[in-house]
């Protein structure tokens, strides 16, 4: 069947098959540590801690990476990425006596610049994939692959939690790891030995985005991400267990499904933002969802504090921000693709999700702070006005995609 497709296709369905299994054991790897270690009596906060260098390493590994797709090739860096991801769970095999803080700190920084590689050549892969002139097929193509990323990252929560019932925590990641290294073999031999590859060698310094259109949009990232994580990495799981008597089953079931609803909702997302109508999304559509997300952790915000029923209003206030949020999420991931230059592209995505992983970055150590000092309801204030910001800043981003081509050229 694949034989009678065309190759940027079936590079396509391999570039995919690539992230979807990257991504199950990066969300399984996730709830293993977060179940693990807590059954070792570590607190949530310190279990929060063991993912920081995650998150740092993927702002160096978003820089450094897209130059080094756009020098390499792009398989390689995907090839790359796999392969660190097999090293990192290979390193938590060892037995619980040897798992110490910094052992299992130095794996998750090992799994975060494996993930942010993998993301980056995935995501600059479409670009040189996709015409010039299908930006509606472009569209598409990048809010199927981030929607249902984020939607099999949520599957792997459950595959997670399954895998350490039925085999322990070593037997889970060593399964995982011999799965991902299949994966890699299969990659090394199918995919495009070319893909991104620059014609002319860039220097380090072609990292820092030259586009202003790119730059305004990194840093609205920025902002959109952060306003998610100030609540919903340590803020809101710490609240519903401690504050509303959840159990870790409860809580684990509660975010697998936020993050795979919000995968679905990233994947339909085009149906609903033009594609009917046969417009292409750009700084109009960006402002519009903006404003309605803002208006959202606002409202919980508010509600908590005139003590309407907690449990009601978060359960249903986050899952309408997951759906605005989706939105916002996919609008963004078409136009940094869209607004990248075809020679190079690697660099632009990599400078992007480098402003991704710092807003991730920063709501996580928000999170854990505020919580700590002024409990969910200010996690959800600072939330609105981190969505505020990022909506101010995309004001600046150019009225169309050509009026961007005509900038950067």
């Amino acid at each position: 069947m694949l034989a009678g497709l065309s190759r940027e296709v079936r590079q396509y369905l391999i570039v995919t098959g690539n992230y979807w299994a990257f991504t199950l054991t990066d969300g399984a790897l996730r709830m293993l540590v977060v179940l693990y270690f807590n059954q070792l009596g570590y607190s949530p906060l310190q279990i929060a801690l063991l993912f920081i260098f995650y998150e740092i390493f993927g702002v160096v590994t978003n820089l450094v990476g897209g130059w080094l797709g756009a020098r390499l090739g792009l398989n390689r860096t995907m090839n790359v990425g796999l392969i660190l991801q097999v090293g990192a769970l290979l390193m938590l095999t060892l037995p619980a006596e040897y798992l110490t803080v910094a052992w299992v700190m130095l794996a998750q920084a090992l799994s975060g610049i494996a993930k942010d590689l993998n993301k980056m050549s995935a995501k600059s892969s479409i670009k040189l994939l996709v015409p010039d002139n299908a930006q509606g097929t472009l569209y598409q193509w990048v809010a199927l692959l981030t929607g249902s990323k984020n939607a099999l990252k949520g599957i792997g929560f459950f595959l997670g939690a399954m895998l350490l019932t039925l085999l322990g925590f070593t037997g889970a990641v060593a399964v995982m790891a011999a799965m991902l290294g299949l994966v890699w073999i299969f990659s090394i031999l199918t995919l495009r030995d070319d893909l991104g590859r620059m014609k002319n060698k860039p220097k380090f310094t072609d990292v820092f985005s030259k586009s202003r259109a790119i730059n305004y949009l990194s840093a609205a990232r920025c902002f959109l991400f952060a306003s998610r994580d100030v609540w919903f990495v340590i803020a809101l799981p710490v609240f519903l267990k401690d504050g509303l008597g959840w159990s870790f089953w409860q809580v684990g079931f509660f975010m697998a499904s936020w993050v795979i609803g919000y995968g679905i909702v990233q994947s339909v997302a085009p149906y609903f933002t033009g594609k009917r109508s046969g417009r292409i999304p750009g700084r109009g559509a960006v402002v519009a969802w903006g404003s309605v997300l803002a208006a959202l952790p606002l409202m919980m915000a508010v509600g908590l504090s005139f003590n309407w029923d907690a449990q009601t209003l978060l359960i249903s206030g986050l899952m309408a921000f997951g759906v605005v949020f989706a939105v916002n999420s996919s609008l963004h991931s078409y136009l940094i693709v869209s607004y990248a230059r075809g020679d190079g592209v690697s660099l632009d995505v990599g400078f992007y999700y480098m402003a991704n992983a710092m807003g991730r970055l920063l709501g996580t150590v928000l999170s854990g702070w505020l919580y700590m000092a002024y409990g969910l309801q200010m996690c959800l204030s600072v939330s609105a006005v981190m969505v505020g910001l990022a909506v101010l800043i995309s004001l600046a981003l150019p009225q169309g995609r050509q009026l961007a081509a005509v900038e950067e050229k």
